[in-house]
């Protein structure tokens, strides 16, 4: 017969070793120094009982944003009530407030209100907390692995602290690992572990102390049901880290982290750090399209006509993708990004375009001067259509001296070529053309 959740104790369910081994105060908490180390603001703020505002806690998986609610919890001696916003909703979240508030006149003292994953709350969910974090019902604290910025609504933002955790290092995932073999709610000095085996752990797990755990006590677990010794090796520990996934959000910050990493490495000439920056995304699973398309930018935008010959990679490389995907794939991408980064650049087209566009939009739609424009009709001619053109094939150097722009424009400069590549031969029959053109000076 099945019991039910509550009825669960260490006996009937036990508890996963991450879990086991979560610490449960500031003494044993491991990282982040920066926000929660000896003389910080919030470390003393814990250590005089207090948190005077609710708090954010931006960070990426297993770096102990759970950990450190509970503990900020234990400290400040309030009720501690976990939520999960993919698993609770509005319902939840206005029952509990109404439980606090009947608290609240008993003893005084505000729900502390753990919110994991708070980014998956929509925006009329998280605008339920306001009016409670306002009066002091609840002091809200939020974790989340995406950008609050983008997540978290503006009002709820600006009464909240947002304090950023970082990736565990290695040195710390190997102390968390270290306690873990040791304590004896751990795995209780059972096991033994070959040279630089907690050091290779660490790694993979990329300082997600979660992993390194769960990887750990797959392969202990395993070590002891077969009954033989008990040295952890690498081999039983590859086995249970199984293949390194490397890290991304394909919406999220990291995303547009490494597609700015990529493009600026490209931007700047470095051909091995843009293979990779592009590794990164392509071993992440990132979509290989979209890669493709910021190349494609990329050629247009860094290198132009500096290389014409770069965009002509650029759209090769994205029917490559189209036409072979995954895995095949990445070696098209990686032959076009070392081309552009090698290639000469310039950004000669981007600042031409943009000079253009902003002269769209600040001044007048100027029509189109009579002489310029096509005469397919009686009428149109009658109206002076076409009259006055010059055709330039009719001239030496099939060149005329004329107006194309408004008059209003005319002598305006939009694109001036760079002296790279390509574009240096560019330049100098741009500057043929203008010596030739008696144009007013603007």
């Amino acid at each position: 017969m099945d019991l039910p959740f509550s009825e669960f104790n260490e006996t009937s369910f036990k508890k996963p070793l991450a879990e086991r081994m979560r610490p449960a105060g500031l003494a044993d908490f491991v990282g982040q120094d920066d926000i929660i180390g000896q003389g910080t603001l919030l470390r003393r703020a814990l250590e005089n009982g207090e948190l005077p505002q609710s708090i954010i806690l931006w960070g990426p998986p297993g770096c102990g944003k759970t950990t450190l609610a509970r503990i900020i919890a234990a400290s400040v001696k309030s009720r501690f009530v976990p939520f999960s916003a993919v698993t609770s909703g509005i319902a939840d979240v206005k029952r509990v407030i109404g439980e606090s508030k009947k608290l609240r006149k008993v003893e005084d003292k505000p729900l502390l209100l753990f919110v994991d994953e708070i980014h998956r709350f929509n925006k009329a969910q998280q605008d339920a907390f306001l009016p409670h974090i306002e009066d002091g019902t609840i002091v809200l604290v939020g974790a989340t692995t995406e950008n609050p910025s983008f997540e978290v609504i503006g009002p709820l933002l600006s009464r909240s602290r947002v304090f950023v955790l970082h990736e565990l290092e290695s040195l710390h995932v190997v102390a968390i690992l270290k306690r873990a073999l040791s304590d004896g709610n751990g795995l209780g000095g059972r096991f033994e572990t070959e040279d630089g085996l907690l050091e290779f752990v660490a790694d993979q797990a990329q300082g997600d102390a979660r992993v390194a755990l769960n990887a750990l006590e797959y392969a202990a677990s395993v070590l002891a049901a077969k009954g033989e010794n008990r040295v952890l090796t690498r081999r039983l520990l590859e086995d249970a880290l199984q293949r390194r996934i490397v890290s991304s959000d394909k919406d999220g910050e990291t995303h547009f982290n490494l597609i700015s990493a990529l493009h600026k490495s490209l931007r700047g000439g470095d051909a091995d750090a843009s293979l990779y920056w592009l590794a990164r995304m392509c071993e992440a699973g990132e979509d290989p399209m979209y890669i493709a398309r910021r190349l494609v930018r990329f050629a247009s935008e860094d290198v132009g006509l500096a290389d014409p010959n770069a965009l002509a990679q650029a759209v090769a490389a994205k029917d490559a993708v189209a036409f072979v995907g995954y895995p095949e794939c990445k070696l098209a991408l990686a032959q076009c990004v070392v081309y552009l980064a090698l290639a000469p650049k310039s950004n000669s087209i981007y600042t031409a375009y943009g000079g253009a566009a902003e002269t769209v939009m600040n001044s007048r739609p100027y029509p189109v001067p009579l002489e310029i424009r096509n005469a397919p009709t009686r009428l149109m001619k009658d109206l002076g259509y076409g009259k006055g053109y010059k055709y330039p094939h009719d001239f030496p150097d099939n060149f005329a001296d004329q107006e194309f722009f408004p008059q209003e424009l005319a002598g305006r400069r939009f694109y001036f070529p760079r002296k790279s590549g390509f574009e240096i031969k560019l330049g100098e029959k741009l500057a043929g053309f203008l010596s030739q053109k008696k144009r007013p000076k603007k």
